[in-house]
């Protein structure tokens, strides 16, 4: 059953609407038609409209499906944080009473890649190919040093008071980042994403990323499907280690494959990837929908 009532005081979502998972109303929104579909899933404190605008140049050559999982962004609240399992049976369950056929094609951005790679796992008959987004990875902490590993990046996770110090800076980003999305959703978007509701949720699924990796490797590597890694590097940080070795991880991650490919992009940060450099984005995943569709 899909659902498109909001409750009150709640934000409403610009476009899209709601689909019926558990009780609960998952936001998703489509673009495009045509396969194989191909899902984003957003990275820790993103929403699935902040993907819109990739979303939008996807559509042309395919169907193109954002969502925000359950306890982000639109979508009703739920205990945080999940495991990767939850969040995996979810999309596929969501994917299934929208009556979206796959295989898919899914687009991980950050904290998307460890759900991604759990999806994979759990229902490899149900993926085509794999964009790797700036994604993090189960072995992570193999190859980068110790200082930004992934315990590092718990213990830097911001207090909530400290993030609402930082609202002012990051509105002004917004205005820059959403300057070429519809007028409906330059204004939803900022209106939830100041809310504590929508901090909070970042906030608890960038506090336990050591756990999901451990459950990731309960499991099998990502299957032999077309796959392309995109690695932000030169962010001005100065991290010339840290990129190195995020190149070295993405580039077994697609050596693990037998269509794989590993391209760097600079010019852009973790969080901006999509918004700076949609033309890459797209493109990598034109790619592998293109491969898809190949022997």
């Amino acid at each position: 059953m899909t659902m498109n009532s909001v409750d009150s005081g709640r934000v409403a979502p610009p476009v899209g609407g709601f689909q019926e998972v558990g009780g609960r109303r998952i936001f998703v929104h489509e673009l495009g038609s045509g396969g194989p579909a191909v899902v984003f899933l957003p990275g820790a404190g993103a929403v699935g409209l902040d993907y819109f605008g990739v979303q939008r140049d996807v559509a042309e050559f395919t169907t193109a499906i954002v969502y925000d999982r359950a306890g982000t962004g639109f979508s009703d609240a739920v205990a945080l944080p999940r495991t990767a399992e939850a969040v995996a049976t979810e999309l596929r369950e969501l994917l299934r009473r929208r009556r979206i056929e796959g295989p898919f094609v899914l687009a991980a951005h950050s904290l998307g890649g460890l759900y991604a790679h759990r999806f994979a796992q759990l229902f490899p008959q149900d993926v085509a190919g794999l964009v790797w987004l700036d994604g993090l990875h189960r072995e992570w902490d193999e190859f980068v040093p110790p200082a930004a590993g992934l315990a590092a990046f718990e213990r830097m996770t911001p207090e909530l008071a400290e993030l609402r110090e930082m609202i002012p800076a990051i509105r002004a980003e917004q205005v820059e980042l959403l300057r070429d999305y519809p007028e409906e959703v330059r204004r939803s978007l900022p209106a939830g994403r100041f809310s504590d509701e929508w901090l909070r949720a970042g906030l608890a699924e960038r506090g336990t990323l050591r756990p999901l990796a451990a459950e990731l490797w309960q499991g099998l590597g990502v299957p032999d499907v077309p796959l392309i890694a995109v690695t932000v590097v030169g962010d001005g940080s100065g991290q010339r280690e840290l990129d190195e070795a995020k190149v070295r991880m993405d580039a077994a991650l697609a050596r693990s494959v037998s269509r794989g490919e590993q391209r760097s992009v600079s010019g852009t940060f973790h969080h901006r990837l999509c918004f700076d450099r949609p033309d890459v984005v797209a493109g990598a995943i034109r790619d592998v929908v293109e491969l898809v569709g190949r022997p």
